[in-house]
């Protein structure tokens, strides 16, 4: 699988995303806002764009589909509950469902609700010589989850982590669909100041100053999100110290609760 990442120069800090198959050529945009730099970007490859997939509803992830579309006859392929809420999608996502790029790349739709109700990720199971990946647009961000105000709910949000996201292969690498890594990390070191590896990521993204992205894996999350660290005895405490209604030892589901509901102030 070949992968382009393009950051989207706007002040939400947007990721859109080429994915193509390196026998045909062939590709599909995820979420391609700026339809501009996707297409320069798809030609200056040499690469032919034959499906755009919407991964939610939000302005921030369609508003680039009716030029790609026009510009290369591509098929729309969104959340099968988002058909009345995107216009002129084609194909509706349903879980399990599958998008083959190519002769060699099979994209897996996974239903994903929590940021909205309408939302799905996507799956590259890898192979022999690549590693598992994970399109996740708002779902899953480098060190940080989506949030749940934009029409979604935080319980939802947990239960896709518990029972699609925290599951995956370490090796899983992460496509998130914006740019938050530098606040997420500020935010998991404000919960547990003690994250030593969350401190060094920190570091080394402050020294490279924004020349390069950062891609991580599941490994790497499990390290410096905090909403994967749900056992911590040091976020669990600092968090007992703010919500006194908290259990003395809570739920994994009640600490990401609690930890969504900070980040969404913080």
């Amino acid at each position: 699988m070949l992968v382009e990442q393009i950051a989207v120069n706007n002040t939400l800090r947007n990721y859109m995303y080429l994915i193509a198959c390196p026998e045909t050529r062939e590709a599909v945009a995820i979420d391609p806002l700026d339809h501009e730099s996707a297409l320069k970007k798809a030609h200056d490859l040499g690469w032919t764009i034959r499906g755009v997939i919407n991964t939610h509803e939000h302005h921030d992830h369609i508003g680039g589909n009716e030029p790609v579309i026009a510009a290369t006859g591509a098929t729309l392929y969104a959340h099968h509950q988002a058909v009345d809420k995107i216009p002129n999608v084609q194909v509706g996502l349903k879980a399990g469902d599958t998008v083959q790029v190519g002769t060699t790349v099979e994209l897996i739709a996974l239903d994903t609700p929590g940021h909205t109700f309408c939302h799905t990720c996507l799956y590259y199971m890898g192979g022999e010589s690549d590693v598992p990946a994970l399109f996740c647009g708002d779902t899953l961000f480098n060190a940080g989850v989506g949030n749940c105000h934009g029409g979604g709910n935080p319980q939802t949000m947990y239960q896709t982590f518990a029972e699609q996201i925290f599951v995956l292969p370490d090796s899983t690498r992460i496509y998130p669909g914006h740019d938050y890594i530098v606040n997420n990390l500020q935010f998991t070191l404000d919960r547990e100041p003690g994250n030593a590896a969350a401190q060094s990521l920190l570091a080394a993204l402050e020294q490279w100053q924004g020349e390069q992205h950062f891609i991580s894996n599941i490994a790497m999350e499990k390290l410096v999100n905090t909403f994967f660290r749900l056992g911590s005895d040091e976020i669990i405490e600092l968090l007992k110290s703010k919500f006194t209604d908290l259990e003395e030892r809570p739920s994994e589901e009640a600490v990401f609760l609690k930890l969504r509901e900070l980040r969404d102030s913080w």
